[in-house]
């Protein structure tokens, strides 16, 4: 008789396929294409069999979680389950989104200091020095309007004098002429949505990657140059540099103020050119941090090595800015247990209570914040998507919080009050003093800004290379177990100085992407 002996099917180490993200975790993360049936083995050993195919992004149980049980990741629960079996994927066909919350802050709270560096460690850049002690990274002529009633006529001469009168090797210390055309001024209200307005325009107009400015108005409109004057009078701040003021009225219409934009224009890029960078310690810049068509990645790989570059910068003496506040829900409580006391932690859940009942206003919720691309790449719900979101702003202490396009008191890291909007959130780490922002995507996004550089950091390497002439690193590696998240953050690290300094450009620099538009449609909330 003969005797077949039957061999049991070899298991695939579970690296090959997946991440578990923290040991406490009962899920896996997809990292390759999986099939029905395929077997996997923990390091522990065990071995688990996925039921059906599971898409990258996306995540598997590891073993059995009971129903009412927390499905967890990162350490935390990002779902209650209904049911779920080993080797099952996770999805809201067995997963609900209830998670706990647990507001507690003791009142004695106190986050010591991070661990600076020593001065002699500290990295340098190449920088522009302004009359204020504050330093650039790049050196822009700005065309401001003050209402969507001179936008055309702004942006006509940032065209039209990058065209006629500026070049890098006429003016090899000026980075262009550019101009910040939107749709709000005039017909809107008085009160904070006016100051929101006044703020941002102002910033923009005094911010230190800008060496010269021409305000220009209608003339007839709420948001007139008078009106600046006067916000700017309120301000207590002069703006140090050059400026030159036109009214489209005054000077007899459109052609008349474009042709005036463009003499001034003409005028001001010599003086503008004398400028020239020196070296500073990375101390002195402002790093805003942004996230946008994140995919279940970003939270595994771009966002974390990006955090541990905010820490290296934090620990150099400099800024970092965090906003998209309703990317903080579901993990506030997180963010707070890491402010510098308890004062600070309460404005932490006072920014998340604040957005949650603005955006009731509009019937809208934060839970369905994550987009179909957010959940199409694996981030489910709200919770994961936040939990994610926070990493890129490291693991030191929480300094302060501030309003939208507010400059922050303190340098470290600070919260900036703000929407998940890419297009608004940007522009305002910008108007509150950022001078290079890092802004990771899982599916890839293209968006810059007018006068700082956006850096654009993919969470895989399969995107990367697809949009190889829109996005400037990858963090990718860390997925396929080639690099660790500190040699990728440090990585990003050595690639901001090299664009603080202007020795490289971002891609969406090199795109001539100057997004711009500001969120004005609020209140105060803090």
């Amino acid at each position: 008789m003969l005797i077949t002996e039957t061999k049991t099917p070899t298991a695939a180490p579970l690296s090959q396929y997946a991440i578990i993200v923290n040991p406490d975790d009962n899920v896996a993360v997809v990292k390759a294409e999986t099939f029905d049936g395929l077997l996997l083995e923990l390091l522990n050993g065990d071995q688990v069999r996925l039921t059906r195919s599971v898409p990258p992004g996306h995540r598997f149980a590891i073993r059995e979680i009971e129903a009412g049980s927390f499905v967890r990741q990162y350490g935390q629960p990002i779902g209650t389950s209904l049911g779920i079996s080993k080797g099952e994927w996770v999805s809201h066909d067995n997963m609900t989104d209830e998670v706990p919350v647990v507001r507690d802050l003791p009142d004695d709270i106190h986050t010591p200091a991070p661990d600076y560096f020593e001065p002699s460690e500290t990295a340098t850049f190449m920088g522009f020095r302004r009359a204020d002690g504050r330093v650039g990274t790049r050196n822009f002529i700005l065309i401001v309007p003050t209402s969507m009633c001179a936008s055309h006529e702004a942006a006509q001469i940032s065209m039209m004098s990058e065209f006629m009168h500026y070049s890098r090797e006429k003016f090899p210390n000026v980075d262009g002429v550019v101009a910040i055309p939107h749709n709000k001024g005039c017909g809107c209200q008085d009160g904070s949505t006016l100051d929101v307005m006044m703020r941002t325009l102002s910033n923009y107009a005094d911010h230190p990657n800008v060496g010269g400015v021409i305000l220009i108005d209608l003339g007839c409109e709420k948001t007139n140059l008078s009106f600046v004057e006067q916000y700017l009078t309120k301000r207590e701040k002069p703006i140090q540099k050059p400026v030159f003021k036109i009214g489209i009225q005054d000077v007899g219409g459109t052609q008349a103020a474009i042709e005036i934009g463009l003499k001034e224009v003409e005028r001001m890029l010599p003086a503008v050119n004398e400028c020239v960078r020196e070296e500073f310690p990375v101390s002195e810049l402002v790093l805003g941090v942004k996230c946008g068509s994140s995919d279940g990645f970003s939270g595994i790989s771009a966002n974390p090595s990006l955090g541990y570059c905010s820490d290296l910068l934090v620990k150099s003496g400099g800024t970092v800015l965090l906003t998209e506040v309703p990317e903080f829900c579901g993990a506030e409580h997180i963010l707070a247990h890491r402010a510098k006391d308890a004062a600070v932690g309460r404005k932490i859940y006072a920014m998340v209570d604040w957005y949650k009942e603005y955006a009731s206003k509009f019937g809208a919720v934060l839970n369905q914040n994550p987009s179909t691309g957010n959940k199409a790449g694996g981030l489910l719900n709200i919770t994961i998507k936040s939990l994610g979101a926070i990493a890129k702003a490291g693991t030191t202490r929480i300094e302060d919080c501030v309003e939208y396009a507010e400059t922050p008191k303190q340098r470290g890291v600070n919260l900036m009050q703000g929407p998940g909007y890419d297009q608004e959130s940007t522009p305002g780490l910008v108007a509150a003093g950022a001078t290079v922002v890092v802004f990771t995507t899982g599916n890839g996004t293209t968006i810059g800004n007018a006068i700082t550089p956006v850096i654009k950091l993919a969470s895989n390497n399969r995107v990367f290379e697809r949009m190889a002439n829109d996005l400037d690193v990858s963090a990718g590696n860390v997925i396929e177990g080639t690099e660790t998240i500190a040699e990728v953050g440090t990585r990003l690290f050595e690639h901001i100085t090299k664009v603080a300094s202007g020795e490289i450009l971002a891609k969406a620099e090199i795109l001539k992407h100057r997004e711009f538009q500001f969120w004005a449609e609020q209140t105060v909330s803090l």
